[in-house]
C-alpha cells in the first residue's frame, strides 16, 4: 500500500496598495493577533481569481478587482501537531471602499492601511513570512498577466 499523496493547501492573497500604503487585516490566530494580506483558501468550484475576490470581500468588506499576478509562493508552516505546506497565489489590484454594514469574517479584528516600513517593523506579528515577501515583490514591480492562469470549465461542474 502506498503512502497517502501529499498535496499543498492552495491559498490566494490580495496585495492592495493605495497612496503608498498596503491594506492588511489583523486577525485572531492560535499564535495571537497577526497581520496578513486579505487571504484565504481556494474553495471547490471557483477559479483562483474568483477566490481572491471572495476572500478580499469577506475579510475587508471591499470589492477587489485583480489586475495582475504578483507571484506564486510555496511556504511551510509548522506548529505542534500541524505541518502544512501552502501554495499561495498573490494578486495585486484595486479595492473599492468598504461596503457599509458588511461584517468582516469572524477571525478578522480590523483592516489597516500601513506603509511598507510600518509593515516591516511589525515582522514579528506577520501571519507568515510571505506577508513581507509579497509586498517586496509588488514594490519591485513583479507583475504577471492574469491570462497565465486558466481554469477549465470542469472546475464549475457540480458533484457527479
Amino acid at each position: 500500500m502506498s503512502p497517502p499523496r501529499w498535496s499543498p493547501s492552495v491559498t490566494v492573497a490580495a496585495i492592495i496598495e493605495r497612496d503608498g500604503r498596503y491594506l492588511l487585516v489583523e486577525e485572531h490566530t492560535p499564535e495571537g493577533l497577526r497581520l496578513n494580506q486579505p487571504a484565504g483558501h481556494l474553495d471547490p468550484q471557483e477559479s483562483l481569481q474568483e477566490a481572491v475576490v471572495r476572500e478580499a470581500l469577506e475579510e475587508t468588506a471591499c470589492t477587489f478587482e485583480p489586475e495582475a499576478l504578483v507571484g506564486v509562493y510555496l511556504a511551510r508552516f509548522q506548529r505542534p501537531g500541524q505541518d502544512v505546506t501552502y501554495l499561495r497565489f498573490a494578486f495585486c489590484g484595486r479595492a473599492g471602499e468598504p461596503i457599509p454594514g458588511r461584517a468582516l469574517d469572524t477571525p478578522i479584528v480590523r483592516t489597516l492601511w500601513l506603509t511598507p516600513q510600518e509593515i516591516r517593523e511589525q515582522a514579528h506579528r506577520h501571519r507568515s513570512p510571505l506577508v513581507m515577501r509579497c509586498i517586496d515583490d509588488h514594490l519591485a514591480g513583479r507583475r504577471h498577466a492574469l491570462d497565465a492562469l486558466q481554469a477549465d470549465p470542469s472546475v464549475w461542474l457540480g458533484p457527479a
